[in-house]
């Protein structure tokens, strides 16, 4: 997760183990059952297909694989997912439900011979007795991210793989997963890696502010642009364009983006001619943007041009196994001496931590050891929830000013996390709301790593 500093996870994880021990899976490291669905009635009778990974898409839309003429059926109506623990059929906001089993699901467990119900259609669920090998990086590391899990080192081969190429990248993942650092390592690991890696939250300003952030303006554009601007897509000439919470991005902008990806050329605001530009784009989510193109939120022919190559960086409770190096990760971004750090490489301690839900993934987990650090005491997860609501801990023997600055920046932290929390993340709503300025309010949940 998105720190330099450099550990040997080796230390940490023997290489020489097998991966299911690792995370405790039977099977090949990487491996997951094969499966095969089957349309049974109505429009999807006559109809299959068989997995040859651990993802299997059903819809309307021809680039599914598995395609139902069926009027009732979304263009991305639902998966099937595989992983070491089972097989998952998961709704993707379709706009009349699934069924499974007779029961409407959102997400749920699969087992031989279970009956699915979309739309008109009705399909049965197989398993085979044959794995598909996923692909897995023999790194431990790559650029900023850390992890030795088997789930970790499959995102890591498909990171390896995007650096390569030049195509366009699509990072998936819940908030606090690493998606910038993801990005950024791509970038740093790409024959574009000397040139410009710029950073655009979509989800930060409003959609005139955007458009200028993105393409740039001339002096005269729109009031108050009294001067020339350099948008990003110029100012990372031969390099990479982070769009980070892409799904933010509004309805009138998401065709000039289509340009820029299919015709590689931009126009500033208050300019007529289109210029050419030498970019590759890396977009971020933590949306189902297929869900949103159901919904008719996100336009169907910029998710595929954006989804050249899609990666999914899995949420810290789909690696737990992973704590420990994580740990150590942040000992060493602390800085912290072997005696402070000492109670946080306790065994007990590590196994609560992998007990924990972590909900704001690594990110959340990097915060608690911080606060761990700053109570000097290795608190608990309840714990530390339980000190953030019920008020400040003060240490006495810290001199008043110290002591002071900590319970300051505490109240920030739980502030701005709350703050985000209320309004879903849009910065620039929580900026009004609060009533401060947008761009101090960035500064300070850059300084709390709550935003990057």
């Amino acid at each position: 997760m998105g720190l330099d500093d450099e550990i040997d996870v080796s230390e940490l994880v023997d290489s020489r183990r097998p991966a299911t021990e690792l995370i405790g899976v039977r099977g090949k490291p990487g491996a997951v059952r094969r499966f095969r669905v089957v349309g049974v009635a109505g429009p999807a009778t006559g109809k299959s297909v068989a997995s040859s990974a651990d993802r299997c898409s059903i819809g309307s839309h021809a680039s599914n694989d598995l395609v139902l003429e069926d009027a009732a059926v979304s263009r991305f109506h639902c998966e099937v997912r595989a992983d070491g623990r089972g097989h998952w059929l998961v709704d993707q906001d379709s706009s009349n439900g699934t069924e499974l089993d007779g029961v409407p699901v959102v997400k749920a467990g699969l087992r031989e011979g279970s009956i699915v119900k979309i739309g008109h259609s009705t399909l049965r669920f197989h398993l085979a007795a044959e794995q598909n090998v996923l692909p897995l990086s023999s790194r431990t590391r790559f650029g900023t991210l850390v992890g030795a899990s088997v789930a970790m080192r499959a995102a890591f081969a498909l990171l390896e793989r995007a650096a390569e190429s030049d195509a366009t990248v699509l990072i998936e993942g819940e908030t606090g997963t690493g998606k910038e650092g993801a990005a950024e390592s791509i970038h740093r690991q790409s024959p574009r890696a000397e040139a410009p890696f710029i950073v655009v939250d979509c989800s930060a300003m409003p959609a005139a502010l955007l458009e200028s952030e993105l393409f740039g303006h001339e002096k005269g554009a729109f009031t108050g642009a009294s001067a020339r601007r350099i948008g990003a897509f110029e100012e990372a000439d031969r390099g990479t364009v982070f769009l980070d919470e892409i799904g933010e991005l509004p309805p009138d902008l998401q065709p000039k983006l289509l340009r820029v990806l299919e015709r590689k050329e931009i126009r500033r605001l208050g300019q007529n001619q289109y210029r050419p530009v030498n970019v590759r784009v890396v977009a971020a989510t933590n949306r189902d943007l297929r869900a949103q193109v159901n919904s008719g939120a996100f336009r169907s022919d910029l998710y595929f041009r954006l989804a050249v190559v899609q990666i999914p960086l899995p949420s810290l409770r789909e690696r737990l196994d992973d704590v420990p190096v994580l740990v150590e990760h942040f000992i060493g971004a602390m800085g912290l001496d072997p005696v402070a750090a000492a109670p946080l490489r306790a065994p007990d301690f590590l196994q609560q931590l992998a007990r924990a839900a972590w909900p704001g993934n690594v990110r959340e987990l990097r915060n608690h050891l911080e606060r761990c650090v700053v109570l000097q005491q290795p608190l608990s997860v309840s714990e530390a929830d339980e000190t953030r609501g019920d008020g400040f801990t003060i240490d006495p023997r810290r001199s008043y000013s110290e002591a002071k600055r900590l319970v300051l920046d505490e109240f920030e932290r739980r502030y701005l996390e709350g703050l985000l929390a209320l309004h879903g993340g849009n910065v620039s709503k929580a900026a009004r709301e609060a009533g401060m300025d947008r761009v101090y309010l960035y500064k300070l949940l850059h300084r709390h790593g709550l935003r990057s």
